[in-house]
């Protein structure tokens, strides 16, 4: 076993923080040999239960969860800053002549690596990720995240029509592909299987079908898809699927609403689509620096908390700004303050955080319940995935939370101002991964 003694801070059932001034994180095997948290609280009321622990003592700093990114794609690292008038033309300028590449293995796993490590410096130790529709870009992905013991969950994208040569994939071979993949690689260590429809309108209603049958027949796989991002969008799947209810309607028509399927955006909800979200447990990607550079529209908090489905935050890079988390909050506080249905919603410091961390794995079904491993936290028997972070990174930041109060003040001086130079260490599995110089 091993003890690290910092400032710490975790969360509670009710979302809010708990913080320990000067506390002690001991991380040790469970009953399998998984590096877990085994215990956590202040240091004064543990130290004397370790006799002979090793302490790595980190004065002046502060453990954290590892943060949760709820929806990402690797092959768009390198498309990350492209202007573009909307999500429709940013995808055919950009997005899909870049993604033709990955056919390529090598190219996909340098890509893969930069991508992983990028991640792990930013603080994400969990990541929910697009591949391409090629299945070289997904062994890359899963090959470079098992180096890293990351948990990591991707899959091929599918999309059979309204794609040019380079992505699209034929429909038989795709759903072909997609089983192997999962046969191949879910419940690889700490590795998870996504279906991974890229959005409906392209896919025909035979893929879209087969991609059900097999969520079907894989009930523990992940389903991740796009949904109600863009007007434009929106009105292309009216006019493609004019028997589904609506947008949403039609991932439900085809199987593919259910636990563990997660929705980027989901901005232009009725109530009939968020209690459709609530009934099946299906979950929100809120991605709001895309949302914002995009000009996609606004996450309706109010509206997803008073019906009642889940959500968390993501940087979906790279219609996303940023891989910061730090970045991604302080979106989500300025869409919290304006297009909400009661204007002015002020999202907490101790929520904005709950959001990338305990409630992003809360949303993917890894919060602890039901049996499955918990991350995003760390409470005793959460997976070892952890950042220290230096409140004095840089001097704004050391003047400025040197003035905090209280809790709420020091985190939101922390979102305000922190990028990755936040991150003095990232340990994933109970390891250190990164480590700043």
């Amino acid at each position: 076993m091993k003890a690290h003694r910092a400032a710490i801070l975790r969360f509670a059932d009710d979302r809010s923080a708990v913080y320990e001034e000067d506390g002690l994180l001991v991380v040790g095997p469970d009953a399998q040999g998984h590096p877990v948290v085994r215990a956590v609280g202040p240091y004064r009321e543990l130290i004397d239960r370790y006799p002979g622990v090793v302490v790595t003592h980190h004065p002046g700093r502060i453990l954290a969860p590892g943060f949760v990114d709820l929806h990402i794609h690797c092959p768009q690292t390198d498309v990350i800053g492209s202007p573009a008038e909307g999500l429709l033309p940013w995808l055919e300028n950009y997005t899909f002549p870049h993604e033709s590449r990955f056919h390529d293995g090598d190219y996909a796993a340098e890509v893969a690596g930069f991508f992983l490590d990028e991640l792990l410096r930013h603080g994400v130790t969990t990541a929910l990720a697009f591949a391409t529709s090629h299945p070289a870009s997904v062994d890359a992905l899963f090959a470079q995240a098992r180096q890293r013991q990351m948990r990591f969950i991707t899959g091929k994208v599918l999309q059979d029509r309204f794609s040019p040569d380079g992505v699209r994939d034929q429909t038989e071979q795709s759903l072909i592909d997609t089983e192997d993949l999962i046969r191949r690689w879910h419940g690889v260590d700490r590795l998870g299987y996504a279906i991974t429809p890229r959005f409906a309108p392209t896919s025909t209603p035979a893929q879209l079908r087969g991609a059900g049958e097999l969520a079907a027949r894989y009930p523990e796989v992940w389903v991740q898809s796009h949904v109600a991002e863009n007007k434009a969008e929106i009105a292309w799947a009216r006019e493609l699927f004019p028997e589904s209810r609506s947008y949403l309607g039609t991932y439900a028509d085809f199987g593919l609403m259910r636990e563990r399927a997660i929705y980027a955006h989901c901005i232009h909800f009725d109530d009939d689509d968020r209690a459709l979200m609530r009934e099946t447990g299906a979950a929100a990607a809120v991605s709001p620096t895309s949302n914002l550079f995009l000009g996609s529209g606004f996450f309706d908090y109010e509206g997803a908390d008073r019906v009642g489905y889940r959500y968390g935050l993501a940087s979906d890079v790279g219609g996303g700004t940023s891989f910061s988390p730090f970045h991604t909050m302080l979106a989500a506080y300025y869409v919290g303050r304006e297009g909400q249905t009661k204007p002015g919603l002020s999202l907490s410091p101790q929520q904005l955080w709950w959001q990338h961390t305990a409630g992003a794995a809360l949303a993917l079904g890894l919060g602890g319940v039901a049996g499955a491993p918990a991350i995003g936290n760390l409470q005793p028997g959460s997976e070892a995935d952890f950042v220290l972070l230096n409140p004095k990174a840089t001097p704004l930041l050391a003047r400025k939370t040197a003035q905090a109060r209280n809790l709420d003040e020091l985190l939101f001086a922390l979102i305000v101002l922190g990028d990755d130079r936040l991150i003095e260490q990232t340990f994933v599995a109970g390891q250190g991964a990164l480590t700043r110089a």
